[in-house]
């Protein structure tokens, strides 16, 4: 097979940093907040205009508060595990690496008791008809490095007694969250914005809000953890005043990006793009027979990290990989580490069809090549 002459334009594949937004340019952020104190009326003042946006955005209730926190997705994620978790007992979804870590967290960490693992393997879900509505739940809305999501919250109880935790970090933006069931949600800016890491964003339910403000738990609380003081929770930090120094480089970008999305449409558009990606690699796996989609079932299949396994070795596949950066016909888009061996395509909302397009002839170049 010859080599391909097209190229994509913007081979930024990767499920994380994940491609800046179509028409990106350092030059165009605003920079007047740069050099200024986050605590200056202007860096306020731009930290309150990121959450602003974000809930507007998203459409996430009046009632909730939405906070900037230190430490991308994994810290917003274990900074509520950290503090509300242990009141009662607790269910553990997971069916890839992350969902697996906050396990890790609730048992090894925290050495919580009563808690029930909800497990399935890579490219599956599990059976969530099992979560109790008594206990608290944890889990990811989409599962990042196996492409499996969650379809629906139906099967989340309107009557719950526990918390619903929610990592949505690859879903935000990208998926439509029911707020109404969700009272701790978290994810990162670099994800389906584009944006830079090293910042989280936390979104309480007035349901999470209570039980911080009633639960005490018997754990020392890290400064970048604590969400309360005393017995209130701290408001502070939901109108722009975060706990500890941002990047006020990294809030610019992130704002930039949140004024894209209302330029193209808002959350629709970018679900609408995220679809649409994921239509073009569907397309491609159903009219080859060496390659399938990890997602067993395709109405768990992510559209945001669309993960590939291929009908050869690891050894190969990760040429694959190598050829196709050689070329500058995709960057970053092998498998995760803990993952089967495989292809891992972002198709969130930064990404333009027409560059997945152009990617098709180029894998299956590569996957030629490495055939030998």
């Amino acid at each position: 097979m010859s080599k391909p002459t097209i190229k994509p334009a913007r081979p930024f594949f990767s499920s994380g940093p994940c491609a800046k937004r179509p028409g990106y340019n350092i030059a165009n952020l605003n920079q007047d907040c740069l050099g200024r104190s986050h605590r200056s009326a202007i860096g306020k003042k731009v930290l309150q205009e990121a959450i602003d946006k974000s809930k507007s955005i998203l459409g996430i209730p009046e009632d909730y508060l939405v906070g900037i926190v230190p430490a991308s997705d994994t810290g917003a994620v274990e900074m509520i595990l950290w503090h509300a978790l242990g009141a009662r007992g607790v269910d553990v979804c997971h069916w890839e690496s992350f969902g697996k870590g906050w396990l890790t967290d609730v048992t090894k960490q925290l050495k919580l008791d009563n808690v029930n693992e909800i497990t399935a393997d890579y490219g599956v879900l599990p059976d969530l008809t099992q979560v109790n509505p008594a206990n608290d739940v944890v889990f990811t809305w989409n599962g990042t490095t196996s492409g499996v999501r969650v379809p629906n919250a139906d099967w989340i109880s309107d009557d719950r007694e526990g918390l619903t935790i929610c990592d949505a970090t690859s879903a935000a933006f990208a998926m439509d969250l029911p707020w109404e069931k969700l009272d701790v949600t978290t994810y990162s800016w670099q994800k389906v914005l584009g944006g830079e890491g090293a910042h989280g964003m936390i979104v309480l339910s007035p349901r999470a809000v209570e039980r911080l403000q009633t639960y005490k738990p018997d754990r020392p609380l890290p400064k970048i953890f604590r969400l309360t003081k005393g017995d209130e929770i701290i408001a502070d930090i939901f109108k722009g005043a975060t706990i500890n120094t941002p990047s006020m480089l990294a809030v610019a970008d992130y704002v930039d990006a949140l004024n894209w999305v209302e330029s193209i449409g808002g959350l629709d558009a970018m679900i609408g793009r995220a679809s649409a990606n994921a239509a073009v690699i569907e397309k491609f796996v159903s009219e080859r027979d060496w390659v399938s989609n990890l997602a067993v079932d395709p109405a768990t299949a992510s559209t945001t990290s669309v993960c590939l396994t291929l009908k050869l070795e690891a050894a190969q596949v990760k040429s694959m990989v190598k050829l196709l950066e050689a070329e500058d016909a995709a960057y970053d888009i092998g498998a995760y580490r803990d993952a089967p061996a495989g292809l891992r395509i972002w198709c969130g909302g930064t990404v333009n069809s027409e560059d997945l397009e152009a990617l098709i002839p180029w894998i299956d170049w590569a996957y030629n090549e490495v055939q030998g």
